[in-house]
């Protein structure tokens, strides 16, 4: 597992993807610290890792990230079994609260950003 703590680039995603998956990188963003843990085989295993770093598990969310799609909709699927959460009101596995989802956006662009792109703007 890797705790994203500096900006990646998207070849360096597909770099990860090829480790377990091929195509895809389980991750899990915690939205107050704005911390990103990816390379696992399951979402509850980097949960736990944010966990033993004292994030709230109410502010943990599982993701997938597909390194192919970097830049377009589909490059981020929120789909993860930590996810289904009554007491928040999130009954799927997907982020059903909007300003959530864009939270999440924003912190995995923020992190996985093509250098060349974000030096010319």
């Amino acid at each position: 597992m890797i705790i994203i703590d500096k900006k990646i680039s998207p070849k360096e995603l597909s770099k990860i993807a090829k480790n377990l998956f091929g195509d895809m990188v389980k991750a899990v963003v915690d939205v107050e610290k704005e911390v990103v843990v990816l390379d696992a085989e399951l979402h509850a295993d980097e949960e736990a890792l944010l966990l033993s770093k004292e994030s709230k598990q109410n502010n943990l969310w599982g993701i997938n990230l597909y390194p192919e799609f970097y830049g377009k909709e589909e490059f981020i699927e929120f789909d993860s079994m930590i996810n289904i959460r009554p007491s928040q009101g999130n009954m799927s596995r997907g982020v059903d609260d909007e300003k959530i989802r864009k939270t999440i956006t924003n912190i995995i662009n923020n992190q996985i950003t093509n250098k060349w792109y974000s030096t010319k703007h």
